[in-house]
């Protein structure tokens, strides 16, 4: 039955398909750049992102090559930056066994860092033309639906069953675009949280879960760990038209980026002071800003901030501290979206 689905769904793919940039050429590389973007991001929001990194870093060696900093700077605003640095440390792997290109073998493709099944198989069968499956979340919910399987769908188990399954019916002759159809219908028809558009599926005459009108209970998932809630006091320092940020440590959450001082746990205005002086700093002014969160996949940051001018010091360095202001920061240093509610009062400068 599942093998029904392969023409219909290849001729609505032919005729739906969203304009992509990374469509529009056989292009291992594109191929490989967008679908790491697109692992925890919208379509819509990866398209600028792709086009910058593309028109600053054209190909594999220019990737294994990019400075930190740029390629933080690239990344920022994507969130989950371990992505990019695997792809820089696999684009290395490339440069010195594959002689630059990216190896046109699905366990290969696997070998390199963090490209897992489905990058692996999304390479390999749009790239190449090799027939062997990308399974995605877009991809589990669409067969769950047309199998109407009630197997947790979080499964590694219920993914590899799904691998097998597609790989029966996967054609011989257009398998990137067959898996690219599928990942279309799971992100424009088949489309979770109750709001599937089965009226207009090309499939749905042979989808189980639209037959027996079950979609909205398919598929099944194992309900998510809570995030650990994290309060933290967020501080704005700044001397003149600068504004303190430093570098995180390299290892652990939002490593290697710059962010604004801050510290776990809530302070009075008393303590931000003694706070900041501590720094080696001497405030002159403060004012608290509004709290604000960020929800990362398993931590939920609460934040209150306070603004902070201090006393202009020769040593800008000082404990790891740089003074920059607004225009050097948005030319030079990755500091991620959890601090976007402060970032905006960094104020312009000449640089």
């Amino acid at each position: 039955m599942l093998k029904e689905i392969v023409t219909p769904l290849l001729s609505w793919y032919d005729e739906n398909k969203r304009t992509l940039l990374w469509r529009d050429r056989h292009n291992a590389y594109y191929t490989w750049v967008s679908e790491i973007m697109l692992q925890q991001t919208r379509v819509e929001a990866v398209k600028p992102y792709f086009e910058r990194f593309i028109s600053e870093l054209p190909d594999i060696s220019s990737l294994a090559v990019c400075p930190e900093e740029k390629l933080m700077k690239l990344w920022e605003g994507l969130g989950y930056y371990s992505r990019v640095r695997n792809m820089q440390e696999a684009a290395k792997t490339v440069e010195k066994e594959y002689n630059g290109k990216l190896p046109e073998d699905f366990e290969a493709l696997l070998s390199l860092k963090g490209i897992g099944s489905y990058t692996a198989g999304a390479i390999a069968s749009i790239a190449y033309g090799i027939p062997v499956p990308a399974v995605d979340g877009n991809v589990l919910r669409v067969i769950s639906r047309i199998t109407e399987s009630r197997e947790d769908i979080g499964k590694a188990a219920v993914k590899r069953k799904t691998e097998k399954l597609l790989e029966e019916i996967m054609p011989k002759d257009r398998p990137g675009d067959f898996n690219q159809a599928l990942m279309e219908l799971g992100a424009v028809i088949c489309i979770p949280n109750g709001q599937a558009k089965c009226l207009v599926c090309p499939v749905s005459g042979k989808c189980l879960a639209c037959r027996n009108h079950t979609v909205e209970e398919i598929p099944v998932k194992a309900p998510k760990k809570p995030r650990v809630v994290e309060e933290r006091t967020v501080f704005v320092i700044q001397d003149g038209a600068a504004t303190a940020i430093l570098k995180r440590p390299d290892k652990g959450l939002l490593a290697g980026l710059y962010e604004l001082p801050n510290t776990l746990g809530y302070m009075e205005q008393e303590e931000a002071v003694s706070y900041v002086k501590n720094m080696g700093l001497e405030p002159l002014y403060i004012e608290s800003l509004p709290a604000a969160k960020h929800i990362f996949s398993h931590i939920e940051w609460r934040m209150k901030a306070y603004r902070v001018r201090v006393s202009s010091f020769e040593n800008r360095e000082k404990d790891g501290l740089l003074f920059v202001g607004k225009k050097q920061k948005d030319k030079k240093y990755a500091i991620p979206s959890a601090f976007g509610a402060y970032v905006k009062y960094m104020k312009e400068d000449k640089a």
